[in-house]
């Protein structure tokens, strides 16, 4: 039997106490609530855990061999029936540890994340830190890079050069007389002696 029924039972008992303005034997409660399928010995058995709860429920007769022989409802019976009864204490009880079971299941769940998202967390922000360490980085790389090619471009610059527009030009000149002239090229070219040409520097 459950502890829910048998609360239920105690209530049952302590209701009809509370009906009764007189003394009554136990194997009436017997009779009328739980035979044939329980033993009187269960009744016996209910009756003393309200006794245990609380003494002053009930007033106890003993006698014809036995403890509780006849029992009848006291001035507390009927205020605690309307105040709770053993179903509500039960109930109450229950929600209790419902109550308390939610919380230590939120506990172990926020210890645990709080064991994970931590280093979860720590992971994360190394991975952001080592990123912008790395673009710093880069760019500080790059900066370096540019700079030391600006300092290092005039080392190899060349002004000492003909542009493509002016040997095509001189080339040009030189036909030009050939044909008016007849006169060899290479002739030409030394008498005219136009601006030097590096051939090395032709673009």
């Amino acid at each position: 039997m459950s502890e829910f029924f048998k609360a239920e039972l105690k209530d049952k008992f302590l209701e009809y106490a509370s009906e009764r303005d007189d003394y009554f034997q136990l194997h009436l409660l017997y009779d009328e609530f739980l035979k044939p399928n329980y033993s009187l010995q269960f009744v016996e058995k209910l009756v003393y855990e309200i006794m245990e709860y609380d003494s002053a429920l009930l007033d106890i007769m003993s006698g014809n061999g036995s403890k509780i022989f006849m029992l009848s409802a006291t001035a507390l019976t009927k205020d605690f029936l309307d105040e709770s009864g053993f179903k509500n204490l039960y109930i109450q009880e229950e929600e209790k540890w419902d109550v308390f079971l939610t919380q230590l299941a939120d506990n172990r769940k926020l210890s645990f994340s709080s064991k994970v998202t931590p280093s979860n967390t720590v992971k994360t922000e190394n991975k952001k830190e080592r990123f912008l360490l790395l673009s710093l980085l880069s760019a500080v790389i790059l900066s370096f890079v540019f700079t030391l090619f600006s300092l290092l471009k005039p080392l190899f610059r060349n002004d000492d050069y003909v542009s493509r527009e002016e040997f095509q030009r001189v080339i040009f000149e030189m036909e030009r007389k050939i044909k008016e002239n007849d006169v060899m090229p290479n002739d030409l070219f030394l008498q005219s002696k136009p601006t030097e040409i590096k051939k090395d520097s032709i673009n």
